[in-house]
């Protein structure tokens, strides 16, 4: 499984990666795996300030449907535009082409707060 160390990560399967004051954010190759193959991805919350684990869209696979959580507070600015015609890149690659949001990130110091590799390892067992 692969879990990169440049990242940060929720209890809630997201990662964040951060540049400064902005963030990207994906769903974990762990949390692609238990959903199985991804049909559609739906954010409907650009624009909006939103308070850290908020719901910031929703992840449909073939069998379930699932929340996802903002690791930070922080306003959404841009939606991953390829997962409207290809959802399946967060199957096949979860931490690059498959990203989900950028948002501003309220408060850079939360980042550190976040859960790093080994931490979330634990999680996952």
């Amino acid at each position: 499984m692969n879990i990169p160390a440049n990242l940060r990560y929720t209890k809630d399967h997201e990662w964040i990666s951060l540049e400064g004051n902005i963030a990207t954010i994906g769903i974990t190759d762990f949390a692609q795996g238990e959903l199985g193959d991804i049909v559609y991805v739906e954010i409907e919350t650009v624009g909006k300030a939103l308070a850290a684990e908020a719901v910031f869209g929703t992840v449909e696979a073939v069998k379930t449907v699932s929340d996802l959580f903002l690791p930070v507070a922080g306003t959404i600015n841009e939606v991953n535009p390829a997962l409207a015609a290809q959802p399946e890149l967060v199957n096949t690659d979860p931490y690059g082409e498959g990203w989900m949001i950028k948002m501003t990130v309220d408060e850079p110091a939360d980042f550190q707060a976040l859960l790093d590799a080994e931490a979330y390892k634990s999680v996952i067992g």
